[in-house]
């Protein structure tokens, strides 16, 4: 495998190579609610009228926003060789896809291919005055279990931090190590620095300071970590392109079917048919597999409702 391929690289912000698993090199690293596992991730594209799933893909990476420029071409391809429409988003499809899907890459596709589409920001619902109370009225989410993490440690604001210089003394007096600027889900830009190994492991006010002070005690582990805000003068991209489409009157009206189109979809497929994880190992057997259940899915939508007027 090492002779015949080259190294993975992600598909996160940062580019960086990712470990190959030994007995499925195609699979990824999935973070889900039972804990982190080797898997693929499902993509279906249903239709909103009938939930016929019109495209089914099995991706082994980690990260799904970049899996929507082929599943769109895929469905487009489609509709072409059967003779249904030259361009489907030409002739009026509108595309909604969930927060997992929203990166700039994806909206300055959709922008540039004039595809309707409305794919929001993980944070569009804090934008939305229907959901300023909502903490109020329900609550937080898991507020009677134990809080995780160490409270009243040293906070950031008393590092020195230097925006000009990129530097970052900590309140020891010691420099700690720049590591990155990257731009946040909110379009921030943010400086993170980390502390150097060996001076957190022996500093008097490692307890203080660290959220877990013993991280700093083996060679493998990491010192303490702050970030910083640094001013951002930019200009519109296409996420706040985005942004507008989605909190617009007709972008809220037009999302809001989203979840009951393609959610009832995943759980029919998961609950009803019992395809809660993939059995096989490599991508064309995964997504043999994936695309059998769809198909199955879509024989039980004809049977049941394929005489009804169009």
């Amino acid at each position: 495998f090492l002779k015949t391929n080259r190294p993975r690289m992600g598909r996160g912000k940062r580019n960086k190579e990712v470990k190959s698993n030994l007995t499925d090199n195609e699979s990824a690293k999935m973070t889900t609610s039972k804990g982190t596992i080797q898997g693929y991730n499902g993509v279906a594209t249903v239709d909103k009228k009938h939930q016929i799933i019109i495209d089914a893909q099995a991706f082994g990476e980690g990260q799904e926003h970049h899996t929507l420029q082929p599943v769109l071409e895929s469905v487009e391809a489609r509709f072409r060789k059967l003779g249904i429409a030259d361009n489907i988003y030409e002739q009026g499809a509108i595309v909604t896809a969930d927060t997992g899907f929203a990166n700039e890459a994806n909206m300055k596709y959709l922008h540039e291919r004039q595809i309707n589409g409305y794919v929001p920001d993980n944070k569009f619902r804090s934008r939305d005055p229907k959901f300023q109370n909502q903490k109020d009225k329900y609550g937080k989410r898991h507020q009677n279990q134990p809080a995780t993490g160490r409270k009243n440690i040293i906070p950031a604001g008393e590092f020195q931090f230097d925006p000009v210089n990129l530097t970052c003394i900590c309140p020891a007096g010691n420099a700690i190590s720049y590591q990155s600027t990257r731009e946040a889900e909110n379009g921030k830009i943010r400086v993170h620095f980390e502390g150097r190994l060996l001076q957190c492991r022996h500093c008097p006010k490692k307890h203080q300071c660290m959220q877990n002070p013993t991280s700093a005690n083996h060679r493998k582990g990491s010192g303490r970590q702050v970030s910083f805000t640094i001013e951002n003068k930019r200009l519109p991209n296409y996420t706040d392109w985005m942004k507008h489409r989605v909190d617009s009157p007709q972008g809220k009206e037009i999302y809001s079917h989203r979840m009951s189109v393609v959610e009832p979809v995943f759980g029919n497929i998961g609950t009803n048919k019992g395809l809660n994880r993939f059995s096989l190992r490599g991508k064309k057997k995964v997504q043999g597999q994936w695309q059998l259940y769809c198909l199955v899915h879509n024989i039980e939508k004809l049977a049941n409702y394929g005489r009804m007027a169009a």
